[in-house]
């Protein structure tokens, strides 16, 4: 069965960093593009950043481009969101989702084309 399981997050105050890791299990890793989204107190789910399933190309919402790195490592099935200069507004519970598509040629930045998703790891930002 497709596990995801996010861990890595935590209290940062703001201006520091913190890195989510995603390991996931029961699908062929390395043929799918991964997505990490956030959901903060109030708000909608809102998605945060893609890679290809290579690793190859990235994607960053406006609001994390310049603080935030998706990353992969295809032999460790993993995916990491390095999210440094942290600010209040980053505080949210942050999630790891698996597109539905394998090879898709495109990160989907529409939260209805991921079919899987973990558990989600909170990270708040809090002086």
């Amino acid at each position: 069965q497709v596990q995801l399981v996010e861990s890595g997050g935590g209290l940062a105050q703001p201006g520091g960093s913190l890195r989510l890791s995603c390991a996931a299990s029961g699908f062929t890793f390395s043929s799918y593009a991964m997505s990490w989204a956030r959901q903060a107190p109030g708000k909608g789910l809102e998605w945060v950043s893609g890679i290809y399933s290579d690793g190859s190309v990235t994607y960053y919402a406006d609001s994390v481009k310049g603080r935030f790195t998706i990353s992969r490592d295809n032999a460790k099935n993993t995916v990491y969101l390095q999210m440094n200069s942290l600010k209040p507004e980053d505080t949210a519970l942050y999630y790891c989702a698996k597109d539905s598509r394998p090879l898709s040629t495109i990160v989907a930045r529409n939260l209805r084309e991921y079919d899987y998703w973990g558990q989600g790891t909170q990270v708040t930002v809090s002086s």
